[in-house]
């Protein structure tokens, strides 16, 4: 592969990793007063709600991005601009008429989706016309990656995010006001204040699309010159469109929601074995509260950086596929999956030592030593695994393989379920059952995909550069990193200020020692830094700190 071809797709991933990064940030500021408003039973409610949207928002279009811009970018590879633009018409009016019909289900089936939980049902409704609006959106956004640029995604995924931060702290005060003055979190108050936050997910939703919107507009004089010099002998049918559309969005769609399903199974065999226990549902919704929204939340900070080098690859792997460049395709492979694990795995670690200190900074000191804290550090090794199986699935897509992410996905998650049932039926481990089912399913998803990847590929996984160095040198930071918080915990008092310094403190030391490390031990050569994009400027700071 060359090195602007490496430096694009990894330029491209880094954009979108970046935005990612920033918008789940954004979503771990805004919790901290939301949970004050709505309280652990509120954010119980919204996170049921959200669950059952979300897997009906993977049935129906959450995974077209990924699908749209694979058909796209073959199209592009060979100069069939028609082709291209009559795939994102097909793609659009599928989103419209699937989107639709999925918010009604939602909407209307949203009593029967909660189950036990039916303080989250008015959160359910009002997210439902969510739904289509994501559908159109999502086709928009595959459109712009099967044009090889990241930039109009990242940039509608931040505004997104801040829209929404700012209308669920809002819609959430606003609905709950008829319920105050109260010293306690009530139903009402639960109820209605999830139903507010789930305004802002619509309301983020709605302007990430209109960005869009506006960036496609501008994109269309140049998409109508290529069109006019387009040689391409074969102009595909609308009803071929469709067929290749289902074929090749659907098990995408099916892979994604079987992978993120998992999520909707656990809250639903969680609420059913503790209720049935004897435990009130009012309880069983503040438990699952603080699983979905501390220790899920901030797992997923780094899986957004592998969700995004996944959409960046699909189209480099997809266009290499087609043209039948083997080697360029396993070089894309081996850089994303070294790059994923040099970042993944010291977020791990990260995450596992400053517990105490990140849950306290975020959520208040009340947390630092609670549940969700304790729940990091036994959970954080599955940032690993959920990233690596992140990546590994858009690789598969990429390549055409769209069968066999279902199916990993399909065992992955019975293995969740079996983990699940037997930790709450035989145990009263309550919460950190989900913590480990979620583990085994992401470790056994990550396993399923790299047999298959060098099954399909040939392709040879290195293994000291990619994971034992990286884990060596996020070891020697974590040590660093543990002794620091340990020293500022027993000099200030027990706080928020304790735990911003630890972070402020710890934070950009570990970083500075870890990239040390990996330079140290060669995780990248001084030729392999400088195919990297800004990789120059990297040698010439590690060359100022005497490291090469």
């Amino acid at each position: 592969m060359s090195k602007s071809s490496k430096n694009s797709f990894l330029m491209q991933g880094m954009i979108l990793a970046a935005a990612s990064i920033v918008c789940r940030v954004i979503g771990l500021l805004y919790r901290s007063p939301l949970f004050g408003i709505i309280g652990e039973e509120g954010m119980g409610y919204y996170s049921y709600a959200y669950n059952i949207y979300n897997i009906i928002l993977l049935i129906a279009s959450f995974s077209i991005p990924l699908a749209v811009s694979k058909s796209i970018s073959a199209r592009l590879a060979k100069r069939e601009y028609i082709n291209a633009q009559r795939i994102f018409y097909g793609a659009l009016v599928y989103a419209i008429v699937v989107g639709g019909i999925a918010s009604l289900i939602a909407y209307f089936g949203a009593p029967t989706f909660v189950g036990h939980q039916k303080g989250a049902a008015l959160a359910l409704q009002v997210i439902s016309p969510t739904i289509f609006f994501s559908g159109i959106l999502g086709v928009l956004r595959g459109y712009f990656q099967g044009h090889n640029t990241m930039v109009p995604t990242s940039i509608s995924q931040i505004i997104e995010q801040i829209l929404n931060a700012i209308f669920s702290i809002l819609m959430a005060y606003v609905l709950i006001l008829p319920y105050l003055p109260s010293k306690t979190i009530t139903y009402e108050i639960a109820r209605h204040g999830a139903a507010g936050s789930a305004i802002g997910t619509g309301v983020g939703v709605l302007t990430g699309l209109i960005f869009c919107f506006i960036i496609y507009r501008a994109y269309q004089p140049k998409v109508k010159i290529q069109m006019k010099h387009d040689r391409t002998k074969y102009i595909e049918s609308y009803g071929n469109i469709l067929k290749i559309l289902l074929l090749t969005i659907t098990p995408v769609i099916f892979s994604t929601a079987i992978y993120n399903c998992s999520a909707t199974i656990d809250q639903t065999i969680f609420s059913n074995i503790l209720v049935g226990k004897g435990i009130t549902a009012k309880v069983v919704s503040g438990f699952y509260g603080l699983f979905s929204s501390q220790y899920n939340v901030l797992i997923n900070v780094p899986v957004a950086m592998a969700s995004a080098l996944s959409n960046a690859i699909v189209p480099n792997v997809s266009a290499a596929y087609a043209l039948g460049k083997k080697d360029d395709m396993n070089d894309s492979i081996q850089m994303a999956i070294r790059f994923t694990m040099m970042i993944a795995i010291p977020c791990a670690v990260g995450l596992g030592v400053l517990n105490s200190s990140i849950n306290g900074l975020i959520f208040g000191a009340v947390y630092a030593k609670g549940l969700g804290a304790a729940m990091l550090r036994i959970g954080a090794v599955s940032v690993i695994f959920y990233c690596l199986s992140t990546l590994t699935n858009g690789i598969l897509q990429g390549m055409g393989k769209m069968r066999v992410p279902v199916k990993h996905s399909a065992i992955s998650v019975v293995v969740n379920i079996v983990v699940l049932w037997l930790l709450l039926t035989y145990t009263d481990c309550k919460t950190y059952g989900l913590v480990f089912a979620t583990m085994a399913f992401s470790l056994v998803m990550c396993l399923l995909n790299a047999h298959s990847i060098k099954k399909y590929t040939g392709f040879h996984q290195e293994i000291t550069k990619t994971f034992i160095k990286p884990a060596l040198s996020a070891a020697v930071m974590g040590v660093v990193c543990f002794l620091i918080q340990y020293g500022v915990q027993r000099v200030l008092p027990f706080g928020r200020v304790c735990f911003a310094i630890c972070v402020i403190i710890a934070v950009p030391v570990g970083a500075l020692i870890y990239f040390a490390a990996i330079i140290k031990l060669k995780v990248f050569t001084e030729e392999e830094l400088t195919k990297i994009p800004k990789g120059n400027l990297i040698v010439k700071l590690a060359k100022k700190l005497h490291l090469l």
